[in-house]
């Protein structure tokens, strides 16, 4: 089966506020700058830093819904792809409420679910090219009632290698469940290389916050995002946090 291409809107992603590879220096543009650069050494180190293992799968999660995980996925993501020498997959793996391609403005596909379910579904069959050259898709797939079993088995582990050696250029970025709403979101964050949380401004409380890092102890290389704050009026500001 043949790779499928998509189209992004990218003129109404923009006009949604999100980054986009025309749409200049803006405020959430130079903020995603600044989020990504930390996790690009940890993923591919430097002169002075060893690459994290496994460093290029970076999970996006939050305690609660609604903090804006899946808006700090997809700019983040639209963000790494604008590097010179990196490709980006990004895999929506919350796979109960999945909405990546509900952002991006389009309709539910096959995708991890189904490869994992082992159904003859390949990663090459699911995977969805788009119109920005160096970003590629993984949809959540169907739903299934054993999500957590799916995801702690062999098949993910061996699913979580192919995708972060196959290719070394490449940054994968997961769309997770709340952490806590889900077994899931705990279960995919032990085998990810780096965490991304997200902490909505003002709503999310300190508990909340101490139980999702809770959550995480076991993830050595685990980083926090301030979202949705108003410390400047008319803007959206995104603090982070190492």
């Amino acid at each position: 089966m043949r790779m499928r291409h998509v189209e992004l809107n990218l003129a109404r992603l923009h006009q949604l506020g999100m980054v986009t590879q025309e749409g200049g220096r803006t405020a959430v543009a130079e903020d995603f700058r600044i989020i990504k650069r930390p996790l690009l050494r940890n993923a591919r180190g430097d002169h002075e830093t060893p690459a994290v293992h496994h460093g290029n799968l970076i999970v996006v999660t939050s305690a609660m819904p609604g903090e804006g995980k899946t808006y700090c996925a997809v700019n983040l993501a639209m963000s790494i792809a604008m590097e010179m020498d990196i490709t980006v997959l990004l895999v929506d793996a919350d796979v109960a409420r999945p909405s990546v391609l509900k952002v991006l403005g389009l309709q539910p596909e096959p995708g991890l679910m189904d490869i994992l379910l082992g159904d003859k579904t390949g990663l090459a069959d699911v995977i969805l090219r788009t119109n920005v050259p160096t970003l590629s898709l993984l949809p959540a797939g169907r739903a299934n009632k054993h999500a957590t079993e799916l995801l702690a088995s062999r098949n993910m582990r061996q699913l979580l290698t192919e995708i972060a050696e196959r290719y070394a250029d490449r940054i994968v970025i997961f769309d997770s469940p709340p952490l806590l709403m889900t077994t899931e979101a705990g279960v995919l964050a032990g085998q990810m290389g780096q965490v991304l949380l997200v902490v909505e401004s003002e709503r999310t409380s300190q508990h909340a916050v101490t139980e999702a890092l809770r959550h995480l102890e076991r993830c050595p290389h685990v980083h926090l995002i301030y979202n949705k704050s108003t410390a400047f009026p008319g803007t959206e500001y995104h603090g982070y946090y190492d």
